[in-house]
C-alpha cells in the first residue's frame, strides 16, 4: 500500500429522502473503519469540478432518475468537465473513447427512482465509458421506498470502492 491515500470522489445530487438516505450509507461504507489508505471527498454534482475528477482515483456517483433520465445536475457535471477531464469529440460532435486523462479508473454508479431507471443507467454508464472509465461494482438500482436491505447494499457499494483503492 503506497504512503499518499488514494482519492474516492462521491459526486451526487440528492435533493430527496431516499436518495439522501442513500447517499449517506455509500459515504459510510467508503469511511469503513477497516479500509485504509483512502481518503472520501464528497462533492454535490453541481460543485464537482473537473479538478476535483483529475484528482480522485476512483469514483461513485448518485442520482435520482428524473423523468427516464440522470438528474440534471449529474448531467451538468458530466457537460462542464467532460473535455477537461479527458472525454473528447469525434467529428459528428458525438462522445469519442480516447483512453483520455482519467481512462481506467474505477467508478460506481446508484440510482433511486420511483419507476424506471433503465435511461439514468444508460445514459451515466454511456457517458463515463467515453470516457474510459471502468465499472468496478454492479449498478445500485432502487426502485421505490429505500428499506434497510437497499442501504446495506449502498453501504456495500461505498466499502467495495474504497477497498479497491486501498489494494
Amino acid at each position: 500500500m503506497s504512503t499518499t491515500p488514494c482519492t474516492l470522489l462521491i459526486a451526487h445530487h440528492s435533493p430527496t429522502r431516499s436518495t439522501r438516505a442513500l447517499t449517506d450509507a455509500v459515504v459510510t461504507g467508503a469511511n469503513d473503519d477497516a479500509i485504509e489508505g483512502v481518503r472520501v471527498e464528497v462533492r454535490e454534482a453541481l460543485s464537482t469540478s473537473a479538478d476535483d475528477l483529475l484528482a480522485a482515483d476512483g469514483y461513485l456517483l448518485g442520482t435520482p432518475a428524473n423523468f427516464g433520465y440522470m438528474s440534471g445536475a449529474l448531467k451538468h457535471m458530466f457537460d462542464s468537465t467532460f473535455l477537461a477531464i479527458g472525454g473528447a469529440l469525434d467529428n459528428s460532435g458525438s462522445a469519442a473513447s480516447t483512453g483520455g486523462t482519467t481512462a481506467g479508473r474505477p467508478f460506481g454508479l446508484y440510482v433511486h427512482g420511483r419507476y424506471d431507471l433503465t435511461g439514468a443507467v444508460r445514459a451515466a454508464t454511456s457517458i463515463v465509458g467515453a470516457l474510459g472509465w471502468k465499472q468496478a461494482a454492479p449498478v445500485l438500482e432502487v426502485t421505490g421506498d429505500v428499506d434497510d436491505a437497499a442501504l446495506e447494499r449502498a453501504y456495500e457499494l461505498g466499502a467495495t470502492l474504497a477497498a479497491l483503492l486501498a489494494d
